[in-house]
C-alpha cells in the first residue's frame, strides 16, 4: 500500500484462494482492458467475460492474452456455456477453452433446464480442463428456490468438483438471492452459511449496498462477484474500512481520537 495506516484488516494476499473479487467484463475494449488492469490488477482475482460477449468480442484472443499477461484468470460466462449445450455443441465448448486457452469454467442453468445430476456430470467432465465453477439459481424473478434446494445443490456441485459456488444475482443484482429490488435475501443467505463453508461460496454482488452487506456479514475476505471494472478500487476500499460505509468497522473504538 502507498503509506501506512493501522487498524487495517488483513487481506489475503493473491493468488488467493478467497476473498476473491470476481469482476465481470461486459465489452471493455483492449485499450480499456490494458488501463483498467494498469490500477486495479492487484485487486483482481477472476474476470468473467459477461454472458455471451466472447461470440462478439473483436479480437477476443488479444484481449484474453492482456488479462493472461497479468496472471488473471479469465472465463466465458455461464450464459455462453448454456449456449453451446442447447445446441448440442458440448464437445465445441471444450475446443474454444483450449483454442483460447481457458482453464476457468463456469456451469450454469440458469437460462435453460438441466437436470441436476447431469449438469454435476458437466462439472465432472470439465475438472479435467480446469477449474470449475458451478452456478446455482436461476436468471428468473418468478422461479423462487426454497433454501434448503440451495443447500442440496451447492453441496453437489461441490461433491462434482466444482472449487467454488456462485450464488446467481444476474449482473443488475435483481434475482436469485436478492429481491426484484436488489435488497438481499437474508434468511436465505444465513440458511446457506448453516451448511455451506463460506470460502467456497462466491456471491454475486453488483450493488454497493449488497457487497456492503456481504463484507459486515462475512469480513473483509468475502468472496464477491460480477464487480464492474470501476468499481474494484471503490470495493478493495470498503473491504478495508477506508470508505464511509465500513469507516467504523475495524476501528479499535477504545482507543479511538474522536
Amino acid at each position: 500500500m502507498n503509506f501506512n495506516l493501522t487498524q487495517i484488516p488483513e487481506r489475503q494476499m493473491k493468488p488467493r484462494s478467497y476473498g476473491i473479487t470476481m469482476v465481470m467484463d461486459k465489452g471493455l475494449s483492449i485499450e480499456e482492458s490494458k488501463n483498467f488492469l494498469s490500477v486495479a490488477h492487484p485487486h483482481v482475482d477472476i474476470v468473467k467475460l459477461g454472458f455471451g460477449t466472447a461470440f462478439v468480442t473483436p479480437d477476443l484472443k488479444k484481449k484474453i492474452e492482456v488479462y493472461q499477461s497479468y496472471n488473471i484468470p479469465i472465463y466465458f460466462g455461464g450464459t455462453l456455456f448454456e449456449a453451446f449445450l442447447i445446441r448440442n455443441q458440448f464437445q465445441d465448448y471444450i475446443n474454444i477453452l483450449k483454442e483460447f486457452k481457458i482453464d476457468y469454467m463456469e456451469v450454469s442453468d440458469g437460462s435453460i433446464d438441466i437436470p441436476h445430476a447431469e449438469k454435476c456430470g458437466y462439472i465432472e467432465k470439465l475438472m479435467k480442463y480446469g477449474t470449475v465453477l458451478g452456478e446455482v439459481g436461476s436468471k428468473d424473478a418468478a422461479h423462487i428456490i426454497p433454501p434448503y434446494k440451495w443447500i442440496e445443490l451447492m453441496k453437489a456441485e461441490l461433491a462434482a468438483g466444482a472449487s467454488y459456488v456462485i450464488a446467481e444475482a444476474r449482473e443488475a443484482g435483481n434475482v436469485g438471492i436478492y429481491r426484484g429490488t436488489g435488497e438481499v435475501r437474508e434468511g436465505l443467505v444465513q440458511e446457506i452459511l448453516t451448511q455451506i463453508p463460506e470460502e467456497k461460496i462466491l456471491w454475486e454482488a453488483p450493488q454497493k449496498a449488497q457487497q456492503l452487506y456481504f463484507i459486515e456479514l462475512l469480513g473483509c475476505n468475502v468472496n464477491l462477484g460480477n464487480i464492474a471494472p470501476s468499481e474494484v478500487i471503490p470495493l478493495e476500499a470498503m473491504r478495508i474500512g477506508l470508505r464511509g460505509d465500513t469507516f467504523h468497522l475495524y476501528l479499535d473504538k477504545e482507543n479511538a481520537q474522536f
